[in-house]
């Protein structure tokens, strides 16, 4: 008998486009198989540098890019810094071993959405590469903890928190909203947490990104990480 509760098939219009970005044709094989098999999920190419990757974007339209960092030529942060200036531009994510950190701290502070484990267990990285797509911020707390080391010890965020905070006038209600965006919470996650509606955290999010002359949530994110909101006092 058929199967009644699958729902309307998809259209090619309502697939996640996804590129792949990495030198080692291993890891693209495998990232392309796992995606490919979700049914909201389509694959429309691989690039093996940087370069590449931005041509395909250019041709190929991907709705979320997978960038990986360490590439011969053009690397992943050169890459993503070209692909988020291009008009409307794909999410980046970057795909890494998590081995080089400050490459993926510079690769944030380009415009990277977040940023995944090529360890990343099949069902969640389809599960994140929806996530990204819908705008969400990708970051794995434990992995921003230890990029944080690398960003620079606790007391000189403490000193930027101050200074950061006073020099662009933060109102409290837009450091708690920042504070949760270091948390890589949703503007839904936020609006529950706050007791405020989406569109009331939308455009503090909005403003914040312009007070903090950053181009995403996700700097905004990392930002937070780095100035130490949310920690234990």
């Amino acid at each position: 008998m058929p199967d009644t509760d699958r729902g309307p098939a998809l259209t090619a219009a309502d697939l996640i486009k996804v590129l792949v970005v990495d030198d080692e044709p291993m890891v693209c094989t495998h990232v392309m198989t796992i995606l490919n098999a979700a049914p909201d999920l389509t694959v429309v190419g691989q690039a093996n540098d940087g370069a590449e990757a931005v041509e395909l974007v250019l041709h190929r339209k991907p709705d979320v890019v997978l960038m990986d960092l360490r590439m011969p030529g053009v690397d992943g942060v050169t890459a993503t810094r070209r692909i988020v200036q291009l008009p409307d531009p794909p999410v980046v994510v970057v795909l890494t071993t998590l081995d080089d950190d400050a490459s993926i701290l510079s690769a944030l502070r380009a415009g990277a959405a977040g940023f995944l484990l090529k360890a990343t267990p099949p069902e969640d990285l389809v599960n994140l590469v929806r996530v990204a797509s819908e705008g969400h911020t990708v970051l794995s707390s434990v992995a921003t903890g230890r990029l944080l080391s690398v960003a620079g010890d606790r007391d000189r965020a403490r000193s930027r928190q101050v200074k950061l905070i006073g020099d662009r006038r933060l109102t409290p209600r837009e450091t708690e909203v920042l504070t949760c965006l270091g948390e890589g919470m949703s503007n839904l996650q936020i609006a529950r947490r706050l007791c405020l509606t989406e569109a009331t955290v939308k455009g503090h999010v909005s403003r914040l990104l312009v007070k903090l002359e950053c181009d995403n949530r996700t700097q905004a994110g990392l930002l937070a990480f780095e100035l130490g909101l949310g920690e234990q006092q």
